[in-house]
């Protein structure tokens, strides 16, 4: 993914609001990245621009080459149902649906057979530790059981790219460890660039590299240090 002299500007009223402020930023394929900043950064815009959400007032945004910003709305959203996946704070589960049923739904959009995507549904919710689970609705399940879900949602199509937007806000410190450990693995052993947004510098140091944002800028950028596993 690459970024070059992005801006994003809101218009209220009469008045502009810049959101973004000519950002450039490269994230390599496998990369393990956070987009780290306070409330009102700019950072959750950044991550709707990367994920062609939103499009840029300026500037090109390239995945896999290709520049999503000059995409019709079909087109992105058949490009972010072939190569992109989502795991959100509030877990957007849908509450009339099984484990399995919320875990399968991107692949109904694919076009895969229900005997496909439910064993594949099932493969990956037994890896996130939910076999037992499967049937179970999100009223059934704790906070953590519901983002493992999430989770299972996201990476179930195997995705080049992974967003994870402040995925641990609404779990305690326990569960958070757990669920960071769960993303990050998944990630590596499968080679996925995964974007993970958050103001917690806690969160951020499970990443390969801090993007941090102020006032709609990158104020620094820096590699984290990992020694024998650890983070430090």
């Amino acid at each position: 993914m690459k970024l070059t002299d992005v801006s994003k500007i809101y218009r209220i009223g009469t008045e502009k609001v810049v959101a973004l402020d000519n950002i450039s930023l490269e994230i390599p394929k496998g990369e393990i990245c956070c987009i780290l900043g306070t409330s009102g950064s700019g950072k959750s815009t950044l991550l709707n621009l990367m994920a062609g959400l939103e499009r840029p007032t300026k500037g090109n945004i390239k995945i896999k080459g290709k520049n999503i910003e000059r995409m019709s709305e079909n087109s992105l959203a058949r490009f972010r149902q072939k190569h992109v996946g989502f795991v959100f704070q509030s877990y957007n589960l849908l509450p009339a649906l099984t484990a399995l049923e919320n875990v399968s739904l991107p692949l109904v959009f694919r076009g895969v057979s229900k005997k496909v995507r439910n064993q594949k549904a099932k493969r990956i919710l037994e890896q996130v530790g939910l076999g037992t689970h499967i049937k179970h609705k999100p009223n059934q399940m704790s906070g953590g059981q519901q983002q493992r879900v999430g989770i299972a949602r996201a990476f179930i199509g195997n995705p080049e790219i992974v967003f994870a937007d402040e995925p641990t806000g609404n779990l305690d410190s326990k569960t958070t460890v757990e669920i960071m450990n769960l993303i990050t693995n998944l990630a590596r052993e499968n080679n996925q660039t995964l974007i993970i947004v958050t103001h917690d510098i806690n969160i951020a140091k499970y990443a390969d590299r801090i993007v941090y944002i102020l006032d709609g800028n990158i104020e620094k950028i820096e590699k984290t240090v990992k020694v024998e596993g650890e983070i430090i």
